[in-house]
């Protein structure tokens, strides 16, 4: 039991079990400038295990933007009865790859090829990782993706782009339907008008169009969450996926939360300005809860979830559904 966690401690989940991680496993790409290496984290227990895919952001660490980060959450999820698969992708900074590379390949298209290729090799995959052979469900899919990796994942959910400043990339659709739903965790907004004059200019891919976006999806964002550095607006950017989504879709505001979502990307980290156990437990529990209903539907976790946030004597969030 962690005992840092107060205010969060009555929000439902299941029994925390043992986990194992296995990294770096290697899954062939070809044609990719560089191997692409994940981590899997699987519960030591449980059969028909569903699967999270959870893709990191481009934050200012020098490990954590990689399958090297995000222990609040990948641990979180395993414990409580999914695999999890964590790529590295090619903005990473442990690859060291020059400007000439990442300008083309960073941000967008890269990193949705590689949480499509994952799907392709899951038996390969499966087969790495002591005594989970056999254990695994491969048609229960997930999503999930913070800052950047929102985009990634929004993408694979339905999610178009169009990027002004290249003539090859107009409404791109990068769809992938073996992914069953998601969750987006500080993910970009609308681009356009919205963007800062230096973010039009130097990541003028940050343009989703979200009207296409038809996967069951939670979007959670931060109270608090202003980056002036990439949008005009102030923290509703971060909604724009919810909002300007179809229906089926949740949206988590967590109060008093920064990008870092009070600590999802690393313990201590420099990434999180918001680090708070009880901000972070709220975004452990209520995407488990979320993702956990998404794939049975009949445990009815995630309307327990919020019903306990509602029942909060100290709120902690807030959740609207369509």
């Amino acid at each position: 039991m962690n005992k840092l966690i107060q205010k969060a401690q009555h929000l439902p989940v299941n029994e925390a079990t043992s986990v194992i991680s296995v990294a770096p496993v290697i899954v062939p790409s070809p044609g990719r400038v560089v191997a692409l290496e994940v981590r899997i984290s699987a519960p030591i227990t449980g059969e028909n295990l569903p699967i999270i895919i959870l893709s990191h952001g481009h934050g200012p660490s020098l490990y954590i933007p990689s399958l090297n980060g995000y222990g609040p959450l990948a641990n979180f999820w395993a414990a409580h009865g999914f695999v999890v698969i964590q790529p590295t992708h090619l903005n990473a900074k442990i690859y060291g790859l020059g400007p000439e590379i990442l300008r083309g390949q960073m941000l967008w298209r890269s990193r949705v090829e590689d949480m499509s290729r994952i799907v392709d090799r899951l038996e390969l995959i499966e087969a790495s990782v002591p005594g989970l052979i056999g254990r695994v469900d491969r048609t229960k899919i997930a999503a999930a993706g913070h800052s950047m990796g929102g985009q990634t994942v929004g993408m694979l959910l339905g999610a178009r782009l169009n990027d002004p400043l290249d003539k090859d990339a107009t409404d791109v659709n990068l769809m992938d339907k073996r992914f069953k739903a998601g969750v987006l965790l500080a993910a970009p907004g609308k681009g356009g008008d919205d963007l800062s004059e230096f973010t039009a200019k130097n990541y003028s891919f940050l343009n989703p169009d979200f009207s296409y976006m038809a996967t069951p999806t939670l979007v959670v964002a931060g109270e608090n969450d202003v980056a002036a550095h990439l949008t005009t607006r102030s923290a509703d950017w971060y909604a724009d996926p919810y909002k300007l989504s179809p229906g089926n879709k949740s949206l988590l505001t967590v109060f008093g939360a920064k990008h870092g979502l009070g600590g999802i990307a690393g313990y201590d980290a420099a990434e999180t300005t918001d680090e708070d156990p009880d901000r972070l437990a709220v975004v452990q529990r209520l995407t488990w809860a979320y993702l956990h209903s998404a794939f049975y539907p009949d445990e009815h976790m995630w309307n327990a979830a919020c019903e306990a946030l509602a029942k909060s004597v100290e709120p902690l969030a807030r959740i609207e559904s369509k």
